[in-house]
């Protein structure tokens, strides 16, 4: 490989975002501190909640610890497409050639917009206006919502980043930076490394001292694959101001596209997207079998009266079977459960996926001893087609969170995830507790095998028959003997050889959101063997003893 990088400054390209976009689809106002959550993390915060201290990535722990009177939100993917799809009808009146990448950010090339609008600037005023009048439209007035940030420069990923700029600034006093040409290197420099989005590889960057776009593209390209790869490669090329893909080198062999015609015709966005599911695969096998991937894909639907929408979607990087499937859902979400004015009148009876532009497939580096087995890959795609079944996020699998309570310790996640590359991976496994942080007051290992939902009343008698208790400082009144059930209808207890304790250790205090007095919770943990073998984790909250957990 050469030494040296031809620069390509790329397309020029506007990009309008919305910014906190699943909030603003919630409903929710800027001046409202409150946070939408997905998989357990903050996917969006309001302005209100980040002065706070919220930010993205965070756990809902973290979160309320900075901003306990946060409110907190589910995500809502349909919610979000179907009304995203108003603003796009609105910039379509620009120019047909819109690409959308996820509901709040669309992008399209300005060559063509720029001549009808008499300059870059009459058209990012165009742009914006259409864009927050769509909005106005939505939640009914400006206030209600942060406005959209536009970007225009050399590429997607610095006209993206400037859209970001202008959404924190407001630039110009119209919520607009606009890169002049050939000033994106200039412009990339200054910016964190972390606008790469590439975790690993940016905690190995900041480690090596080069926290800035500009101090990375600055290595020569030869030694960032050398050491980085072909994942090093692409994001040296983002942060030395070349687009992340080149342009195709040819137009797409019209027989990759695929149809699917519904007889009768589907009224339901859950029946579509299950055939989505099922076409997307087909449009992903034809693309492996003549070494290509897919960056940016038409999706048509046509309906039994003749109407018709088109839209094109692209992310950062190929687009899997999964992210195309995904697409089409909020595609369909938007139209068939749209605004009544633009809801179609019939189902619909056609779909076609047309890939619209490809690269060369570079396939996936399997690990050294070859990655997952095939039993893995097996159950991952077992549950891509029940979720497919189900509808998204019906599979969900264990994932490591961390904490204290064993309750908290783990989380239910959906089972698929888009990798780097858009392809769908299984959700990673469950990490050891000592991968994580360390959570001081948190039980030793291993963890119990059987967490219950409705824990069941217990006493913990000392050899003299009275209650076990637990002071101030967290050291128990006498060591555990016996452990009974409760009194029954009559008021005997039973006392069975088996409720002997034969081996205890604690307690663990445990002493939580000490600074709400209203949500602040105290309690002590123990965990006991009896005589029957059976271990038991029990905890001491409120002055009752309750059987919270079982080991194997």
């Amino acid at each position: 490989m050469s030494g040296t990088t031809t620069v390509d400054a790329g397309v020029r390209t506007l990009v309008v975002r919305c910014p906190d976009w699943p909030l603003t689809a919630l409903g929710v106002g800027p001046l409202q501190p409150a946070l939408v959550l997905a998989s357990g993390r903050v996917v969006a915060a309001t302005p209100a909640a980040r002065e706070a201290g919220v930010a993205r990535g965070q756990r809902l722990r973290e979160a309320q610890f900075r901003c306990p009177e946060v409110r907190v939100l589910e995500r809502d993917d349909s919610r979000e497409a179907r009304r995203f799809e108003a603003v796009v009808a609105a910039l379509q009146d620009v120019t047909p050639w819109l690409e959308t990448w996820h509901p709040g950010s669309c992008s399209f090339g300005v060559k063509g917009p720029v001549r009808l609008s008499g300059g870059e600037a009459n058209l990012v005023r165009r742009a914006a206006r259409l864009a927050s009048a769509a909005l106005d439209d939505l939640v009914g007035s400006p206030a209600g919502h942060p406005g959209c940030g536009i970007g225009v420069a050399d590429g997607r990923f610095a006209a993206g980043l400037a859209a970001g700029a202008a959404d924190a600034s407001g630039v110009d006093g119209g919520g607009a930076v606009v890169v002049p040409p050939g000033g994106v290197p200039a412009f990339l420099a200054p910016l964190s490394i972390s606008v790469l989005e590439r975790p690993a590889l940016v905690d190995v960057l900041v480690r090596l001292g080069l926290d800035t776009l500009g101090a990375f593209a600055a290595l020569p390209v030869a030694d960032v694959v050398a050491r980085f790869g072909a994942e090093g490669r692409d994001a040296h090329r983002l942060a030395s101001g070349i687009d992340g893909w080149p342009p195709p080198p040819g137009p797409v062999p019209p027989d990759l596209a695929v149809s699917v015609a519904f007889d009768p015709p589907v009224e339901r966005v859950d029946q579509a997207a299950f055939a989505a599911r099922t076409l997307a695969e087909v449009l992903h096998g034809r693309l492996s079998d003549s070494g290509l991937a897919c960056t940016l894909v038409l999706v048509e639907a046509e309906t039994e009266h003749g109407e018709r929408l088109a839209r094109r979607w692209r992310d950062e990087g190929v687009l899997g079977p999964g992210a195309v499937a995904d697409r089409v859902r909020w595609q369909l979400e938007g139209w068939l459960n749209g605004p009544p004015a633009t809801r179609p009148t019939s189902g619909i009876t056609t779909l076609v996926l047309t890939p619209d532009e490809v690269v060369p497939a570079t396939g996936r580096q399997q690990g050294f001893w070859g990655g997952a087995s095939a039993a893995d890959e097996r159950a991952a795609r077992a549950c891509i087609r029940v979720e497919g079944l189900m509808g998204p996020g019906s599979v969900r699998v264990p994932e490591w969170r961390g904490g204290r309570d064993p309750g908290e310790c783990l989380a239910l996640v959906p089972c698929v995830r888009r990798a780097g590359d858009g392809s769908d991976v299984s959700a990673p496994a469950v990490l050891a507790a000592a991968d994580g942080p360390p959570w001081p007051g948190a039980l030793p290992g291993p963890l119990p095998a059987a967490v219950h939902v409705d824990p069941v009343s217990v006493e913990v008698r000392d050899a003299s028959g009275q209650m076990v208790a637990v002071d101030g400082r967290g050291v128990l009144s006498a060591p555990p003997h016996l452990l009974l059930s409760p009194p029954g209808p009559g008021g005997s207890v039973a006392r069975g050889a088996g409720d002997r304790v034969v081996a205890w250790a604690g307690p663990w205090p445990l002493d939580e959101r000490w600074w709400d007095p209203e949500r602040r919770r105290r309690s002590a943990r123990l965990q006991v063997v009896t005589a029957d073998g059976a271990a038991r984790l029990v905890v001491l909250e409120g002055g009752v003893w309750r059987v919270a957990a079982t080991y194997d």
